[in-house]
């Protein structure tokens, strides 16, 4: 029958568009940038450093954590972590080093204080507006047009006359 689209057909559909799915699945999952060198021996060490490396940014890269980054800036700073946890420093202590030789930029978190306040406040402040804009713009009355005068009307009758035939 020609009007049925023969199996292999069908087959190939499935594999282009299954593969693609497949692949954009699998780029979803996180990757790690940890190089095998730069792992500790000590288990709880190395929870703790993946624990810090998450909540760290990438100075290069700035939209992930070092411990997701490549750059070889983000390698110094998982080293950096580790080195300190390896020299007793606590976690706490630790993100108080990298924050005081970087800023506060450096943490995907950054505290709410005074000098982050816009980045904390600045998206909410720019939906309220939004929102107001858009209110304001849907309770406006809308112009109304007048009513077509006696001539107008006439002209329009006639126009509509010819269309007719």
């Amino acid at each position: 029958d020609p009007s049925r689209p023969r199996q292999g057909t069908r087959s190939m559909k499935a594999f282009f568009f299954l593969v693609p799915l497949a692949a954009s699945l699998l780029s979803a999952l996180p990757v790690s940038a940890l190089e095998p060198d730069e792992v500790l021996r000590n288990p709880a060490l190395e929870a703790r450093a993946r624990e810090i490396g998450r909540s760290l940014r990438c100075l290069v890269c700035q939209n992930q954590s070092i411990d997701d980054s490549e750059a070889p800036l983000a390698r110094d700073l998982r080293l950096l972590v580790r080195e300190r946890l390896t020299a007793g420093d606590s976690n706490v202590q630790v993100v108080d080093y990298v924050v005081a030789r970087y800023g506060d930029f450096v943490l995907l978190r950054p505290p709410f204080k005074p000098a982050t306040f816009a980045l904390w406040i600045g998206p909410w402040v720019l939906l309220a507006a939004g929102i107001a804009v858009i209110a304001i713009r849907c309770r406006r009355p809308r112009e109304t047009a007048e009513p077509l005068s006696e001539q107008e009307k006439s002209r329009l009758d006639a126009v509509l006359a010819t269309q007719k035939e």
